[in-house]
């Protein structure tokens, strides 16, 4: 199976030179620049977005599609509890803190990724005396716990967001918008491509309805069952992000236990996948003659670059070659009765990929209902959160166990004492974590034999 969906091309200048919003303009407020607490330049230079999930994969897939070469403000992205991580962004930052803007995005703002990395990053502000409150910004749902903080402490700006709207479809809301539009990213185009693919999805016939084609093709392929992998290779660097978006939007979307009548039928398609033509040296030789449990996605890309490309060999560009690859992978696999989709744009642009998000975004949402399921709930990922919380409520009794009895216990014992004799092996792997990163338990004996061991209080 070959299918194609491509857009028209439309005259609009190129992202990364030249943009309708002007965001170099002053961004400090009337008496901020003075005293020592205050931002010191008229101006943020940075940006740090903190989010977790669609709130940063959006981001952080518009910021590499869009971004111009040398944008107004250079955006940074904190998108994980990791504390070397957050230490990186910042290390990066170094005295720029003081001109970097911050941006907080979580829905409910009790999401603990984002609210760790906003306490940390909080926390480095007050290191360098700076008063945070007069460089965050505030992306959430009204009256939400980030919403009141922001409030109490008189943030710099709030957006909200529609409860409704789930991280994963929330790129072309204030979550994706804001950070694109201080990037100096053509908003407005985003939209407008979006806007075309609504009205493009809302069309009755198929065969010119490119969610509905792409949705059915998933469909078929995967004979309703999500019994093939999605791979996706988009051919431009630019679209290096893309698979991992969709890997959230498709798989968190699709992949539930339960029907909408609550019969249990393990729906889902995997989705994985990189860089053409670069990545596809690791795929393709499976992909043509391994295991046949795939649908390929080609991201086509119609334009090299702007202006003339040099020729590499005699009549034949680097742009030549990437096309060659795509349209060579695509036929290769289709000799040896592989599936695959090509999706082609004239361009990366900003009109382009809103086009792009809102036609996966409508494929999802018709797919789900071909298979009679909640595309738009996430019981597997709040259960997540759940067990998590469930650790942090375990780490705190073995604690309070071990303070009270001052002297050294064995892990099933302690276990014991926690009313927790079921959660040895979690709780070994809590006091390991605590003994490696020196928080005051003390692991004795032979950790190749973790039943040897004592623990503690150092």
């Amino acid at each position: 199976m070959v299918a194609e969906s491509r857009f028209s091309p439309h005259p609009r200048t190129h992202p990364r030179n030249s943009s309708n919003l002007r965001t170099n303009r002053s961004f400090c407020r009337p008496g901020t620049h003075r005293g020592n607490s205050s931002p010191k330049e008229c101006r943020f230079t940075d940006i740090i977005s903190i989010g977790i999930g669609g709130s940063a994969l959006g981001p952080q897939f518009v910021t590499q599609a869009l971004s111009p070469d040398l944008p107004p403000l250079q955006i940074h992205f904190i998108d994980n509890s990791d504390p070397t991580g957050i230490d990186r962004v910042l290390a990066q930052l170094g005295d720029k803190l003081a001109t970097t803007l911050v941006l907080v995005i979580s829905k409910s703002g009790g999401t603990p990724e984002p609210r760790n990395g906003m306490i940390e990053v909080k926390q480095a502000y007050t290191a360098q005396k700076l008063d945070f409150a007069k460089y965050a910004v505030a992306i959430t749902g009204q009256d939400s716990n980030l919403d009141k903080v922001a409030k109490a402490e008189n943030w710099l700006a709030r957006f909200s967001m529609y409860d409704w709207v789930g991280g994963r479809t929330s790129e072309m809301s204030a979550v994706g918008l804001v950070p694109a539009a201080l990037q100096g990213i053509d908003i407005r185009a985003m939209l407008d491509g979006a806007k075309e693919m609504d009205d493009a999805t809302r069309v009755p016939n198929l065969k010119n309805n490119p969610a509905a084609l792409l949705a059915l093709a998933w469909y078929f392929s995967g004979n309703g069952k999500g019994e093939k992998d999605m791979v996706v290779l988009p051919y431009k660097d630019s679209l290096l992000l893309f698979s991992r978006y969709l890997q959230q939007l498709i798989m968190e979307s699709l992949g539930k236990e339960k029907d909408l009548d609550g019969k249990t039928v393990f729906q889902g398609i995997a989705v994985y996948g990189n860089k053409g033509s670069t990545d596809q040296h690791a795929y393709v030789q499976q992909l043509r003659e391994g295991v046949p449990n795939f649908f390929a996605t080609l991201i086509e890309v119609l334009e090299d670059r702007q202006g003339t490309s040099v020729e590499v060999d005699p009549g034949v560009t680097s742009g030549d070659y990437l096309c060659g690859f795509l349209l060579g992978t695509r036929q290769a696999l289709y000799e040896n009765n592989r599936d695959s989709i090509t999706v082609s744009i004239p361009q990366v642009n900003a009109r382009t990929v809103g086009a792009l998000i809102a036609l996966y975004e409508r494929a999802v949402g018709l797919y789900a209902s071909l298979i009679n399921v909640n595309a738009y709930h996430q019981p597997g990922v709040e259960a997540g959160k759940k067990a998590a919380a469930v650790i942090l409520d375990l780490q705190k009794r073995v604690l309070e166990v071990l303070q009270t009895q001052k002297k050294a216990l064995s892990i099933s014992e302690l276990a014991d004492m926690s009313g927790a004799a079921e959660e040895v092996e979690a709780i070994y792997k809590i006091l390991r974590h605590l003994h490696t990163n020196n928080r005051g338990v003390v692991l004795t004996g032979d950790f190749a034999k973790p039943g040897s061991l004592t623990v503690s209080l150092g």
